[in-house]
């Protein structure tokens, strides 16, 4: 992990405060210094980028290279509003940014943009460096607690800090605090009820690109946990009766489902069973096949051969998809061809509940937009801008949800420069 616990002084009154050391507040930051402010990056963390090195370790996704049109309806009922950052800093900026630094890219075979390395931290070090050529200051382990009530300085933040609490005065304001997963590396949501407290209107934060709950038998569960099901597709009729059907694969859990497939539809899954108390998904066990195959090959005379051989040897289910159909049918249903074929293609699965949000990749809700104006500054506290997942959208991962709190955090800093020339 980069060296980033050292503390620098600060300039007793910075011209901006940028609070939060992820990707949205150290591109504020970038921006900034750039525009001649004096900038003072304050994390509660011993060091920043914590949650963009956690995402890096399974490779870093930065962006995705899919033609703009399906990449901004990616950003589904916010697209209006997220269209006109990513305008300005799309997923082509981000990389000719990147490679600014000296980290060339590459596009995998999903379209997934990723440093040639795979990793962040080399990336996040050649940023970092670049910061404080700049003059940007940093003060880890500073725990924004709010404004200091009484004191007469428009933005006067308290930060708790290891020796005592401490008020810093700045000008302007950028805050980057992020969503409410993974609370142990720093977004962890407490900035609710502080700006709750002002007069800034918040959607709740809920699970994005999560993992969901289901009721398996301690059987299934102990055969199944870890085990991958793919090929899969699901289809599931979002509150609008739209049909999301995605192919993919997904992973078996413990206490439910989790992966890739499932985190691209978690958004319309969690929707319903906020609407409905629960949620049916729809597995189809063998994509690359019709309907019409399936029943064929599930009528097809099996002699003295068993159910499961009888699958196996025409339709190659075997393993955890074998152990989902016996998990989801009933005996009479399994044993009944046309229930069984249609079940091989739509196989009912039904959901409780997504996984606690501090588990799951990234949180749904936040700021909303109509609480700022097209800069990102708040309404109710001029001078204060945010940015970040801490804004209420969500978007799928590959890459989407990092490139959106890049444009944001440059949006933000747009803004707060702007300001600072009326102030």
């Amino acid at each position: 992990m980069p060296s980033t616990t050292t503390p620098t002084s600060a300039p007793a009154t910075p011209d901006v405060a940028v609070i939060g050391g992820g990707p949205a507040g150290l591109m504020a930051a970038e921006v900034l210094a750039a525009q001649g402010a004096r900038v003072a990056v304050y994390d509660a963390m011993p060091s920043v980028g914590r949650k963009f090195l956690m995402a890096g370790k399974g490779g870093m996704n930065l962006t995705h290279a899919e033609p703009e049109p399906a990449f901004l309806g990616r950003y589904g009922a916010r697209t209006g509003q997220l269209a006109p950052m990513l305008a300005d800093f799309g997923a082509q900026a981000l990389r000719d940014w990147v490679h600014g630094l000296g980290i060339d890219t590459f596009v995998g075979s999903s379209g997934r943009v990723f440093p040639t390395d795979m990793k962040a931290a080399p990336m996040l070090r050649a940023w970092l460096h670049r910061l404080r050529e700049s003059g940007v200051q940093f003060h880890m382990r500073h725990r924004w607690l709010g404004w200091e009530d009484g004191d007469g300085v428009p933005h006067a933040l308290r930060f708790a800090t290891p020796h005592g609490d401490t008020v810093v005065r700045a000008r302007a304001v950028v805050l980057a605090l992020g969503g409410a997963s993974w609370a142990r590396l720093g977004s962890d949501g407490a900035w609710v009820p502080r700006l709750a407290q002002r007069g800034v209107e918040i959607a709740p934060l809920r699970p994005a690109n999560c993992g969901f709950d289901v009721a398996w038998s301690e059987d299934f569960s102990t055969r199944f946990a870890g085990a991958p099901v793919k090929p899969v597709a699901i289809a599931l009729n979002d509150r609008d009766g739209h049909l999301n059907y995605r192919q993919g694969e997904f992973v078996i859990s413990r206490d439910g489902i989790e992966g890739s497939l499932v985190y691209a539809l978690s958004a319309p899954i969690r929707d319903r069973i906020e609407a409905d108390g629960e949620a049916t998904i729809h597995l189809d066990l063998l994509p690359s096949h019709s309907a019409e195959q399936v029943s064929a090959q599930v009528e097809h005379p099996r002699g003295s051969r068993s159910l499961s051989s009888h699958l196996q040897s025409r339709l190659g289910i075997t393993g955890v998809k074998a152990g989902l159909l016996r998990e989801c049918l009933s005996r009479d249903a399994m044993l009944d061809p046309g229930t069984l074929a249609v079940s091989l293609k739509a196989l009912p699965l039904r959901v409780l509940r997504p996984r606690p949000i501090d588990e799951v990749i990234s949180s749904a809700g936040g700021v909303r937009f109509e609480a700022m104006d097209a800069s990102l500054m708040l309404r109710a506290l001029p001078g204060v801008f945010c940015a970040g997942e801490m804004l209420d959208w969500e978007a799928p991962t590959g890459g989407y949800l990092l490139t959106a709190c890049f444009a944001s955090g440059r949006t933000a800093a747009l803004g707060a420069a702007a300001y600072l020339t009326r102030a």
